[in-house]
């Protein structure tokens, strides 16, 4: 596996021997104070240019970069569609480990890259990138919920709860049941978990993509909760779970509630766990819900 001051070498040279390529720069993971490295960290690399048409040649970019074992150019896709930004990106998996993932940006459209505030400079051939501080998790922080976020959060749940999740469970439609958990109930719950996070720690960090670091913010004991609410393909488990759900979503949406001077919907909240609850003894061949 090349080295990072292999990596970086190999980054910034390819840049200092094309004309076309003006500055570099690097965000994500790597440029993270907060994150401590492991062998897993892509680089996450954007290439300012006068032009990006020419970097769309596959030949040219990519044998200088290494072996490739995958690799994907999300602009020349249809699924997923690309996102019409101007960009043109190479993610790129090496045979020996490492990966890095290039964007060719117009220098026009500098403004936009350098508000990330995990970006770096590498090189700036023409003194253009306006002063960045030190990357940081600034524009990745905690933000704090108004009245309306908190509602609409609440609304999310109770609705999925009530809705969504009952049919869908009675109904044995499994793949759809699982999606369903993931973006009805889970979403909401990690977002009421982040807001409970921000008020223990004055909201001055990131719970990361995906949640990724809730087990180190989380109390244990809340974790532990969490964890269970992660169910297999049966039935009997997943049922379990939804009772979780229900439970620590109520717990953090009141803390949060009470902290933040919100009224939880707990009304609605225990009608649609009713209406849960009594999907779940109604019988397979069931001719009418109530």
């Amino acid at each position: 596996m090349r080295t990072e001051k292999e990596m970086m070498d190999l980054i910034i040279n390819f840049a200092k021997q094309d004309e076309r390529i003006r500055g570099v720069l690097m965000n994500g993971s790597r440029v993270n104070p907060n994150i401590e490295k492991d062998i897993f960290q892509d680089f996450d690399i954007v290439y300012l240019v006068n032009d990006v048409e020419p970097f769309k040649d596959e030949d040219y970019v990519v044998p200088y970069l290494g072996e490739i074992m995958i690799m994907q150019k999300p602009e020349d896709m249809i699924l997923p569609p690309p996102i019409g930004d101007g960009h043109y990106t190479y993610l790129m998996q090496f045979t020996d480990g490492n990966r890095i993932d290039i964007s060719f940006i117009n220098i026009n459209q500098i403004e936009e890259q350098i508000e990330d505030s995990l970006t770096k400079v590498l090189l700036d051939k023409d003194d253009i990138i306006p002063y960045l501080s030190e990357p940081s998790e600034e524009s990745y922080r905690i933000q704090k919920p108004n009245p309306k976020l908190y509602d609409d959060c609440c609304n999310e749940f109770i609705w999925g709860m009530g809705s969504h999740i009952p049919k869908t469970i009675w109904r044995k439609e499994l793949p759809l049941l699982k999606e369903l958990i993931e973006i009805v109930l889970r979403k909401p719950l990690i977002k009421m978990l982040e807001w409970s996070i921000g008020i223990k720690i004055d909201y001055a960090f990131s719970i990361g993509k995906g949640g990724k670091n809730l087990e180190k913010l989380l109390e244990p004991e809340v974790w532990h909760k969490y964890k269970k609410t992660y169910a297999d393909y049966q039935y009997k488990n997943i049922w379990e779970s939804l009772f979780i759900f229900h439970d620590l979503f109520k717990e953090t949406a009141e803390h949060v509630g009470e902290n933040c001077g919100f009224e939880f919907p707990e009304d609605e909240l225990e009608r649609a766990f009713s209406f849960l609850k009594h999907v779940k003894e109604l019988p397979e061949n069931a001719e009418s819900i109530f």
